[in-house]
């Protein structure tokens, strides 16, 4: 079955790692998708750092990327519940 996607992602940050960006849960029984601990801590980061003063265009590049991902992950989890 194909399950075509209504999202498509355009690139994924230059920082994420291919292997363990992503964590899959098992949730009463449904798979759940996630970001993995150290994209969650590398957003971290992120934030703090805005907060504190302006990232660069890369460093707003990279956490617009973790959104953009964090969104299709959203999508991908409501499509698998709905199923």
């Amino acid at each position: 079955m194909t399950v075509n996607l209504p999202i498509k992602l355009e690139n994924l940050p230059r920082n994420l790692p291919l292997d363990g960006a992503v964590r899959i849960d098992l949730v009463e029984g449904v798979l759940i998708f996630r970001a993995s601990s150290f994209v969650l801590e590398r957003i971290e980061i992120l934030l703090s750092k805005q907060k504190e003063t302006a990232l660069t265009e890369e460093e707003e590049t990279e956490l617009d990327g973790y959104e953009e991902l964090d969104d299709y992950l959203s999508l991908v989890n409501r499509m698998i519940r709905r199923r």
